[in-house]
């Protein structure tokens, strides 16, 4: 194999083990969003999450590393649409907010 060939091959590895990863995170990412309507009562609608930037950051250790922003929406009535955010910091779930809503009795 020639050293194109091989640069390629390892292009295409680094290329499926980040789709993977990025799968991986997604699930991690969509449970928090379950999680966090499920602790407030709130209905997840659509049972996903959308990517709304990537950058690289630093963790505590000052290692370089993703982070995500998704956004998914939820609703307290039924009648309306709510947004809330997941940030995530390589794996670990960094924060996650609800845009805010209508407290029901």
């Amino acid at each position: 194999m020639d050293m194109v060939g091989l640069l390629t091959l390892l292009a295409l590895v680094m290329l499926a083990w980040y789709w993977l990863h990025s799968i991986r995170i997604l699930e991690i990412a969509r449970d928090a969003g379950r999680r966090a309507c499920a602790k407030e009562e709130l209905q997840f609608l659509d049972d996903t999450v959308a990517s709304t930037s990537l950058a690289l950051d630093r963790d505590s250790t000052g290692r370089r590393i993703l982070r995500r922003t998704y956004r998914f929406e939820f609703t307290e009535t039924g009648n309306s649409r709510r947004e809330g955010e997941i940030v995530m910091l390589g794996e670990r779930v960094e924060s996650v907010t609800l845009e805010p809503y209508q407290i029901l009795e």
